[in-house]
């Protein structure tokens, strides 16, 4: 067992170099927990949704449900408190997931001595495998992404798993096709594979390595399967907290900025003519908030049905849900301020040129 240092100052405890037995047990425990949710919570949702198709409907400004109803007429603090607490009551879930599967995930790469290549590419495409079946929003996501890049994997690799968790889950994009044109969903997953197969590649080229200091301790020669559950559940602590003492805290500031930026928004600012400013206003407010999983195909439709420009539309189809304010906070936390304004410039840039493109359609 080993004591892997990431780079933000604070030793990160991983299994280095686990014995079989150790590795087994932290495999059987993701398995379990990601099990668990797919199918008690995650997809049956998903599918739910999708079966819903143009007749599915949105309860509050950032999420599917609420615990109290907003009204416009309420004073804006009274607002941004009851968004703040509807949005963290849609997440529960998900963001639960997030926590105790990253821990697990810590845990298990700790065990596994390579986690990169050395090209930057194929990196971004191991990230955006293992994110395509998660089945978690860009918030959701995040604490996962703390995890990996803690436990030695690539910057590339970790933004790719961000990006491609939320956007290119197999039921998401079913949705997306059976609610918008077909142009409309290719145009989406043309920026969404510039930002895994260029941006991340990009970014991770010009990120420094961890730098990692590793400490070994000496591991019995014929560890028993109680030692090595024992050495699995002190690890698992370790990665658990290490991953909530900074996610939880900018996960309750992610709810409030994001309940905030909602609100004062006013909801008839998309139905005007559409300009250029209007198009990256739109791209910069849909990259920042917080939408859970598939809210963003859900608002955008509901958008458009309603009468907003398709420009305005296809703005906020390809900025929302791949990004977001916690998603910004734990990327700056974990790996570098600079490398989560650059994701947050790239996506609302593509999402101004996607809005651009769609304008010129006749």
């Amino acid at each position: 067992m080993s004591t892997l240092a990431a780079n933000l100052g604070t030793a990160v405890p991983v299994e280095r170099v686990g014995t079989w037995k150790r590795r087994a047990i932290a495999i059987l425990l993701m398995a379990g927990i990601a099990s668990f949710f797919w199918v008690d919570s995650r997809y049956p949702s998903l599918l739910k949704k999708y079966h819903a198709g143009a007749q599915i409907k949105v309860a509050g400004t950032l999420s599917f449900d609420k615990v109290y109803a907003v009204d416009r007429t309420m004073p804006l603090a009274t607002r941004v408190w009851k968004t703040s607490v509807n949005w963290l009551n849609t997440n529960r879930i998900g963001m639960t997931f997030g926590f105790f599967f990253a821990a697990a995930a810590l845990t298990l790469l700790g065990t596994i001595a390579s986690r990169r290549t050395r090209f930057a590419p194929a990196n971004a495409l191991v990230g955006a495998i293992a994110g395509m079946p998660l089945g978690v929003c860009a918030n959701c996501v995040a604490p996962i992404a703390r995890a990996l890049y803690a436990s030695g994997m690539s910057t590339e690799s970790v933004l790719a798993t961000m990006f491609s968790s939320p956007t290119l889950n197999v039921v998401v994009l079913a949705m997306t096709f059976s609610l918008f044109p077909a142009q409309v969903g290719i145009l989406k997953l043309a920026t969404v594979f510039v930002m895994i197969f260029a941006v991340a590649p990009l970014l991770g080229i010009g990120q420094k390595r961890l730098n990692a200091d590793v400490c070994e301790l000496k591991i019995p020669a014929r560890e028993t399967w109680r030692d090595a559950l024992v050495g699995i559940a002190k690890t698992y602590g370790k990665s658990f907290w290490y991953v909530l003492r900074a996610g939880l805290p900018l996960m309750l500031v992610a709810a409030v900025l994001g309940a905030f930026v909602a609100e004062v928004v006013p909801q008839s600012a998309l139905l005007g003519n559409v300009t250029f400013l209007g198009i990256l206003a739109v791209a910069l407010i849909g990259t920042f908030l917080p939408v859970p999983m598939a809210f963003d195909v859900v608002i955008a439709y509901v958008a458009w049905s309603k009468g907003v420009p398709l420009a305005y539309v296809v703005a906020l189809v390809c900025t929302l849900g791949i990004y977001s304010v916690y998603s910004f906070s734990v990327v700056g936390k974990t790996i570098s301020w600079r490398v989560a304004s650059s994701v947050y410039g790239s996506v609302a840039a593509l999402g101004t040129l996607a809005g651009l493109l769609a304008w010129s359609w006749k």
